[in-house]
């Protein structure tokens, strides 16, 4: 017995964090060095997936607020796809909340009265749990670590602190008011007094499994996410089937639980020593049977690693007077080192156990679902971020054309604007010319025009008067018609020309969208265009005076005007010509020269000229006179020149002439006379306003075709303005996408770096486990 003592001391000193010492009293003190100890694996593993996870958090968050973002009209994201990516926000908090919670967690189990509390109590150092001889602990009791200094427990859905000494009244079997079996009661102490607890372990102890046949009903509550079970057996018995009932229950709904057995009380075997080691031997063997052959949740070797014979009791004693607890002291069975020390090697398998199992069972499903979150929300970016992407080459490439529409458009107008003032102004020229060259003709075709005019005609002022005013309007009308007869075919058609040379060279500058929607708008059923001649005759000839006085047509005055002429008369009178006498020879004169005529009488009888000037004088005097004696004197005259029958002769064809004259002015001689005076005074007015008539209807062609463009203009100016607010949103549109594109690619991007922390997590804590 020394013998295998001193090689467990040996093995065990070798370990490295176990610092083994031998009391005075014979004791054995075993330190377990914490900051070497297994269990901070699990710490370490549980603070860097917390970490992960905030981060995780922060970019799903990130995640939502850019998909509101981008989600609605622009049509980067759909409501759809912002539901999915916001139902991983609740999804992350969830696991945040269980990463919290999670610990390890080691549920011990057995029959009544196997020591299952003495062996929580020694892993503590401390007597915590009740303990003692009969079915002591009613519920479940969990001990976990608190943050305080205090020691405290609550029971099952109650936010009360109770003392912990109460844990005895609560879960005492002999109390009376004890919990039910499936009741849980949190015993929280303090993480400095207690390595295990410092490592986020949990202990969970459990009545008796022969107390309740509610075996399902515990597993469900509180297995399932047990990392190690321990099942403390009576070593002075074997291996009962209710021990091994609930272990097939557990196995048949945890894959592969982490199981170890302990052989308590194994200090009975002190009184017989020579039993010890077929005696051990039969327990272990049944018991690497149970785990490997019935449970297969291990291999035989494997399960050789997780069987210990240990006592509880020993191990409690022997660590409170290591802590100088008070205690009693009975004397220790002998051997009870190696009981000791194979105790102190069950809380290193389990310790090595727990936390590989902690870490992979824990962790590893939400590491798992950490990278699936992290790759769903990356898809979902990615697909924004080609979406993005493609509509923004696709506005780029929108922008260029109406880059380029409008820079040609705006060429296009430039050139067409100066090509169409040139032919504005020409045809402006033309109209004007042909304007003026058809007034003028119409002008000297007048009098045809008055003599149409068929109204009644009286000499009377009032009728006279009325007269005029319908002459007026017939004139104004009739030039009006005959001009617009020449001209508004020849000009009608040349305006049509132009404007629909107009209308096409605009139509064809508009972009092809906009065409349609302008066809109509270019071309309007209209109206031929016609030009207005607004002659106004009634102010232009407001001036005529006519003479309706009766005018003998071969009176001295007429025949001498028609001789010299209006302009000349005076001339003529104030310097006679000199005549030479005519041989007779001569060809005759004309018959319609009275004048003449009457020389040639006068110079065939020899008239001198002091005579011929003082016929001219008397000729004057009766010009001027219009009287009696300026006839009687020329009358002596001639009597004494020609002689009387010449004269009588030519007196009763002139006095013929005369009575038959004045006997033919009657009103229809009246109105010739009226209408020939007109036609002078109106022909000699409109050609005043032959310049302004045709400058008028010039105008109203530069008008008409000016109004044309200026209306096309517009319409492109209007096409040009929609481009120019089309373009503004086109780039306000590609600096939304270039933003959205940016952000999607950033998350993009975090999401990689999310997966690979999570992939330097597995490869730190879950592959090498």
């Amino acid at each position: 017995m020394a013998a295998y003592v001193n090689r467990t001391i040996s093995m065990m000193a070798g370990d490295g964090p176990h610092n083994v010492a031998m009391l005075n009293n014979g004791a054995v003190r075993v330190n377990m060095s914490n900051v070497d100890s297994p269990l901070q694996i699990f710490v370490r593993a549980k603070k860097k997936i917390n970490d992960i996870f905030v981060e995780i958090d922060d970019y799903v968050k990130d995640a939502v607020t850019f998909m509101h973002a981008v989600t609605g009209e622009n049509g980067i994201a759909t409501p759809q796809d912002l539901a999915n990516v916001e139902a991983y926000v609740s999804k992350v908090q969830a696991i945040r909340e269980v990463l919290k919670r999670d610990h390890m967690k080691v549920a011990f189990f057995g029959r009544t009265s196997n020591g299952k509390s003495t062996v929580i109590n020694a892993m503590l150092h401390d007597k915590i749990l009740p303990s003692g001889i009969g079915h002591t602990t009613n519920c479940f009791l969990q001990v976990e670590g608190s943050d305080t200094d205090e020691s405290f427990l609550r029971t099952e859905g109650s936010e009360e602190k109770l003392n912990v000494q109460s844990v005895s009244q609560l879960g005492h079997a002999l109390c009376a008011s004890r919990l039910q079996e499936c009741s849980l009661v949190h015993v929280y102490w303090p993480r400095e007094l207690c390595a295990l607890l410092r490592d986020d372990v949990v202990l969970v102890d459990s009545p008796g499994v022969d107390v309740t046949p509610n075996l399902d009903e515990w597993i469900d509550k509180y297995c399932l996410d047990a990392d190690v079970f321990v099942l403390v057996a009576n070593a002075e018995s074997t291996l009962m089937v209710t021990e091994k009932n609930f272990f097939h229950k557990v196995s048949t709904k945890i894959s592969q639980p982490n199981i170890f057995i302990l052989n308590n009380r194994w200090d009975a075997s002190a009184s017989e020593p020579e039993y010890l080691d077929q005696v051990r031997t039969q327990h272990a063997n049944r018991c690497v049977d149970f785990l490997s052959r019935e449970l297969r949740v291990c291999s035989p070797k494997e399960a050789e690693e997780r069987i210990f014979f240990i006592s509880a009791k020993e191990a409690l004693l022997t660590r409170m007077r290591e802590r100088e607890k008070p205690v009693s002291s009975p004397i220790l069975a002998e051997g009870h080192q190696v009981r000791y020390f194979e105790f102190v090697d069950f809380e290193r398998k389990f310790e090595e156990c727990i936390s590989k199992s902690a870490v992979r069972t824990k962790f590893a499903q939400h590491s798992r679902r950490g990278k699936n979150i992290a790759a769903e929300v990356m898809a979902a970016l990615e697909l924004i971020y080609n979406t993005a992407t493609d509509q923004k080459a696709s506005k780029v490439e929108k922008q260029r054309v109406l880059h380029e529409q409008l820079s040609a458009i705006e060429d296009q107008l430039t050139t067409i604007t100066r090509q169409m003032k040139d032919k504005i102004n020409r045809m402006v020229e033309s109209v004007e010319h042909k304007v003026s060259l058809t007034l003028s003709q119409e002008i000297r075709r007048l009098s045809a025009l008055v003599d149409e005019h068929a109204g009644l005609f009286r000499a009377e002022r009032g009728a006279l008067d009325a007269y005029k005013r319908a002459l007026h309007r017939h004139v104004e009308q009739g030039l009006g018609e005959r001009l617009k007869k020449r001209l508004s075919a020849d000009i009608g058609h040349e305006m049509d020309q132009a404007q629909k040379e107009m209308a096409d060279r605009m139509y064809n500058i508009l972009p092809m969208h906009k065409r349609a929607a302008a066809a109509t708008y270019i071309m309007p059923h209209q109206q031929p265009f016609e030009v207005l001649y607004r002659l106004n005759c009634d102010n232009l000839c407001a001036d005529f005076q006519e003479d309706l006085s009766f005018r003998f047509s071969y009176g001295i005055t007429a025949l001498i005007q028609r001789f010299q002429g209006k302009n000349t008369n005076k001339i003529a009178l104030k310097n006679p010509p000199q005549y030479t006498p005519i041989p007779p020879t001569v060809s005759p004169l004309p018959a319609n020269s009275e004048v003449v005529r009457a020389g040639a009488l006068a110079g065939g009888v020899g008239l001198s000229p002091e005579e011929w000037g003082m016929l001219s004088k008397f000729a004057l005097g009766a010009l001027t006179s219009q009287g009696t004696m300026g006839g009687l004197l020329l009358s002596g005259l001639l009597l004494k020149t020609v002689g009387w029958r010449i004269v009588a002769v030519t007196g009763v064809v002139y006095g013929a002439l005369y009575a038959y004259e004045r006997l033919t002015w009657t009103a229809k001689a009246q109105e010739r006379v009226f209408k020939k005076q007109y036609v002078a005074h109106a022909s000699k007015k409109l050609r005043l306003i032959v310049d302004l008539t045709s400058a008028n209807c010039s105008h109203q062609v530069q008008q008409e075709l000016s109004t044309m463009f200026a209306r096309l203009c517009r319409l492109i100016d209007e096409a040009t303005t929609e481009m120019d607010s089309e373009l503004s949103e086109v780039k306000e549109a590609i600096k939304m996408l270039e933003s959205a594109s940016t952000s999607a690619k950033k998350l993009r991007n975090k999401a990689n770096y999310l997966s690979h922390e999570l992939e330097l997590f597995d490869d730190a804590f879950l592959k090498h486990n």
